[in-house]
C-alpha cells in the first residue's frame, strides 16, 4: 500500500507498506523533508512496523515521537504527518491528478444565486453525480456572507447594510462573516470527494486543500 501527504508549507511524506493478519508490516517511510540524525529513519521504519492497521494517527504519532533519539530534528514534517501518510495508505486515498476536475466560472451572479450552487455543487459532488470541481465566483450585487453557525443579530447592523446596499445572506460553511463588494471580489470553491481529504482531520482537511492557493500566489 502507498499513501502520500503533502505537509502545508512544508515537504512531502511518502509512505510504503504491507499489511499481514491486522498489523502493519515492512513499512517505509520517503519524501522530500529533511531528518537530522538521517539513520532516524530506520528508527521511525520501526517504530511504525508491527502497528495495528486500526491505529489512528495519534497513535502512530506517539510511536513514531517515542522512537525518535533525542536531540532529533525534523524539519517539514511531524510525527503526525506520518501518521497522517499511513492513514491515506492504508484507506487508499487517492490524490489530486487522480480525478477529473470541472472549472466552471459563470457570469456575475447574485448572492443568494451564489449560495444556492454552493449547496447545490456541494451536494452532488458529496452524492458521485460529478466530478470534483472548482467554482470561480464573481458577484453582481454586494452582500455580507455570515456563516453557518453565526449569530445575525450580533454580526451584522441590518439598518446599515441595508443603507450602503448590502443584502445579508447564509452560506452553508462554517466561519466568519465576509463583506463582498460587487465587481471587487472574486470567490473560488472546491468540490471535492471525501475520499481525496481521507485519513485527515478536520482541520488538516481544511489546510490541505487551501495549500495550492498558497503556492500558487507565492
Amino acid at each position: 500500500m502507498h499513501g502520500e501527504y503533502k505537509v502545508p508549507g512544508g515537504k512531502l511524506v511518502v509512505v510504503d507498506l504491507e499489511v499481514d493478519e491486522g498489523l502493519i508490516t515492512d513499512f517505509h517511510l520517503a519524501g522530500d523533508f529533511f531528518l537530522e540524525p538521517d539513520d532516524a529513519l530506520a528508527d521511525i521504519d520501526a517504530a511504525v512496523t508491527g502497528l495495528p492497521i486500526e491505529s489512528d494517527v495519534a497513535t502512530i504519532a506517539a510511536a513514531v515521537r517515542e522512537a525518535l533519539p533525542e536531540g532529533a530534528q525534523l524539519l517539514g514534517f511531524t510525527p503526525e504527518s506520518v501518521g497522517t501518510a499511513v492513514r491515506r495508505a492504508l484507506v487508499t486515498a487517492p490524490g489530486w491528478r487522480e480525478f477529473d476536475w470541472e472549472i466552471v466560472h459563470d457570469r456575475p451572479l447574485s448572492p443568494n444565486m451564489n449560495l444556492a450552487l454552493d449547496e447545490v455543487l456541494t451536494a452532488r459532488v458529496g452524492d458521485g453525480r460529478r466530478n470534483p470541481t472548482m467554482r470561480i465566483w464573481t458577484w453582481d450585487s454586494s452582500a455580507v456572507v455570515i456563516g453557518s453557525f453565526q449569530s445575525y443579530r450580533n454580526e451584522v447592523d441590518p439598518e446599515g447594510a441595508a443603507r450602503h446596499g448590502f443584502e445579508v445572506v447564509r452560506r452553508i460553511s462554517g466561519g466568519g462573516a465576509m463583506l463582498i463588494s460587487a465587481e471587487w471580489i472574486i470567490t473560488y470553491s472546491l468540490y471535492v470527494p471525501a475520499s481525496l481529504v481521507a485519513g485527515m482531520t478536520f482541520a488538516d482537511s481544511y489546510a490541505f486543500l487551501d495549500d495550492w492557493a498558497l503556492q500558487a500566489l507565492r
